[in-house]
């Protein structure tokens, strides 16, 4: 008895000095191993009475028990638990985020009318009542204004003009032809607002507006641009069609329809007859050039423009019902795409 309780004295001490897991081991073996001291003692108990046999037994499981307990608690000192793990199962990677589709499409394009020798130039989003509308044909009394319904500022602008958010990317068309010089091949995407919210309009929305100003320049170059445009974004098997329409800034004016998607032009319950409307487009009005101090007589231009998020949305096999959800931020949505 006295021998086991000096030896679990003696466990004690040594366990609290063991200050690496490897000294800790050398205390278990010493004690609880094959030749461990507390095993020798079990293994002299066949040589004792009945009595004392269990008296000596008790004292040394009680010892046995208390030793192991105080080299668990001695462990997780020394050597803290470390999670255990396969190594052999394929790790669990970072979520990746990627451009919105709108984003997407602005790059895509850019690359496309790139190709044609269009430069990508930036224009104000806060303009002045000149470049929005007085600049192409539309002075302040005429109501062909009311289409763009916009968001004026009560600020004014030097000489009295008003401030507004541009309600079309027009009005960089007009910047552009006004500073640079002929011949003018540029294309302006940004953001514009007008008082508008439904299926297929937001109060927020991006536009791409392209100009071409140089001598002799034809419907026929129009026609060109816009059908490398549509096969290049929407697929060689789709079509254009002009229609003539009528818009303040060109003369003549067309809107611009592409062959349905859905139905490859046979007619269906998204075209009616096959064709579906892009966007506007036409030869730049006189006016338009006289007001950037371009003389009409010597040079012509084109325009054409349209609405980046109307375009995205005809893409085949998009299939999205309402423009709005695009700028709902719902991660549901967005990571569809």
């Amino acid at each position: 008895m006295n021998s086991v309780s000096e030896l679990l004295s003696a466990a004690s001490r040594e366990i609290a000095a063991a200050g690496t897991a490897e000294a800790l081991e050398a205390v278990r073996l010493q004690y609880l191993g094959r030749k461990g001291l507390l095993t020798a003692i079990l293994r002299t108990l066949k040589d004792l009475s009945d009595e004392e046999r269990r008296t000596v037994g008790a004292s040394a499981n009680e010892a046995r028990e208390r030793i192991e307990s105080l080299l668990s608690e001695r462990q997780e000192v020394v050597a803290p638990t470390v999670a255990w793990f396969d190594t052999t199962v394929p790790g669990s990677s970072r979520t990746v985020g990627h451009l919105h589709l709108v984003t997407e499409a602005i790059q895509d394009i850019t690359q496309i009318f790139s190709e044609l020798g269009f430069t990508r130039v930036r224009h104000p989003e806060v303009e002045s009542d000149w470049y929005a509308f007085e600049a192409l044909n539309m002075p302040p009394d005429h109501p062909a204004r009311d289409e763009w319904e916009t968001f004026f500022m009560a600020h004014e602008a030097r000489g009295g003009e008003r401030f507004i958010l541009t309600p079309h990317a027009t009005s960089g068309t007009a910047r552009a032809i006004s500073t640079g010089p002929v011949p003018i091949r540029a294309i302006n995407i940004q953001k514009c607002y007008r008082r508008q919210s439904d299926v297929s309009h937001t109060p927020m929305f991006h536009q791409f507006d392209g100009v071409y100003v140089a001598e002799g320049v034809t419907v026929g170059h129009l026609k060109g641009v816009l059908e490398y445009f549509v096969k290049a974004y929407f697929g060689q098997d789709r079509e254009v069609r002009l229609r003539p329409f009528h818009f303040r800034f060109t003369e003549p004016s067309f809107e611009v329809d592409i062959s349905c998607g859905v139905c490859n032009g046979k007619g269906c319950r998204l075209c009616k007859q096959g064709w579906v409307e892009l966007g506007g487009a036409g030869m730049l009005h006189p006016n338009v050039l006289r007001a950037a101090k371009l003389n009409p007589n010597k040079v012509s231009g084109l325009a054409f423009g349209w609405g980046v998020e109307r375009t995205l949305l005809m893409r085949q096999g998009l299939g999205i019902p309402d423009l709005r959800l695009l700028y709902e931020n719902d991660i549901r949505f967005l990571n569809q795409f």
